[in-house]
């Protein structure tokens, strides 16, 4: 995979990078039940775990209207406008990009279609998880406090809305340090920012106007899916497979980063492995070495995001992750071919 072709990848961070703030962990439905930390009924400190927890469960809890900037160390901005309607079980949205091509993206659950108007095209696929923060699978995991530590540090004012300010610092130079901005009342994020190993800001995602409890409904962005006349529908075509199964291991696990998925895309001859430390997500992209298309090995940097290429005997591997780039040659270099 070419360094260009990498590119999709991070436009679609983009554009559903509103994720960091209101997903928080696609796929945790069930933590709406749980109850509040006793250490939060107590005013104590929250530890990693339960600072996590309370903002995933506002996800599921709160409907929204909001716009959504996210820009980086480099210039590069991006916005869009958002629309956000949950139940506590099922969420769906709707975002329309207010900065470069015209786009509307809708995502129900695990189905997210993407509206072309140039083109008029729509783009579907599955989505098992958007590799969003935090990918917290299971609200009961305490691997997180292995890596990371949190602390209150004061409190912010973001789109009108009285938020604590917590900082999440990495215990390793494996992964980015975090501030983020969670609204007093729910917990629900409404600001982050990626921090180096220096605490300069690679990357800011914020709300620079939210109405909370907006009167959106499921069943209204329900309908606006529906495939305009005479547009064409593409579907994505990834099978769910495992590494092994394709003949892929890594000679030692990267400490903190578990496989997630792993996906192949037969018509583009690319599998695509995906790890995550709860917070942070690395995908290793694997094809066939063309000479003509990969030319160029090397790590590239935009804000937060790292892109490495690499020759491995007769394939082309791209790593791709919001962490630095020393993390992605650990994987790079471990990665090996089993048959």
């Amino acid at each position: 995979m070419s360094r260009t072709a990498v590119l999709p990848f991070r436009v679609a961070r983009l554009r559903l990078a509103h994720g960091l703030l209101a997903l928080c962990a696609f796929g945790a439905v069930g933590l709406a039940a749980h109850a509040a930390p006793p250490a939060a009924r107590e005013g104590k400190e929250r530890t990693v775990n339960e600072w996590l927890q309370r903002m995933q469960k506002a996800s599921y809890n709160r409907s929204y209207i909001g716009t959504f900037v996210v820009s980086s160390s480099t210039g590069a901005m991006s916005s869009a406008r958002i629309w956000h309607a949950c139940d506590g079980q099922r969420q769906v949205e709707r975002v329309e990009s207010l900065s470069g091509a015209p786009r509307q993206t809708f995502r129900r659950d695990d189905e997210v279609l993407t509206f072309v108007p140039e083109s008029r095209t729509v783009r579907s696929e599955q989505r098992e998880s958007l590799g969003l923060f935090p990918e917290l699978q299971d609200p009961a995991d305490t691997t997180i406090a292995q890596f990371y530590a949190a602390r209150r540090v004061g409190n912010e004012r973001v789109a009108g809305y009285d938020a604590d300010v917590v900082q999440l610092a990495p215990k390793d130079s494996l992964r980015f340090g975090y501030r983020i901005w969670s609204e007093k009342k729910s917990g629900l994020v409404v600001k982050l920012q990626t921090l180096d190993g220096d605490g300069n800001v690679l990357e800011q995602a914020a709300f620079s106007e939210l109405q909370l409890d907006a009167p959106v409904r499921i069943s209204k962005l329900s309908q606006m899916m529906a495939v305009p006349e005479g547009w064409r529908v593409e579907k994505t075509q990834a099978q769910k497979t495992t590494a092994a199964a394709e003949g892929w291991s890594l000679k030692a696990s990267v400490a903190g980063f578990r496989p997630q998925s792993c996906y192949k895309r037969p018509a583009e001859g690319v599998l695509q492995w995906i790890f995550s430390d709860g917070l942070a997500s690395v995908s290793l992209f694997v094809e066939a070495y063309d000479p003509s298309r990969h030319q160029q090995e090397g790590v590239f940097a935009s804000g937060a995001t790292h892109t490495l290429t690499r020759r491995v005997q007769d394939w082309w591997v791209t790593a791709v992750g919001e962490v630095p780039a020393q993390t992605l040659k650990t994987f790079a270099l471990s990665l090996e071919r089993k048959r």
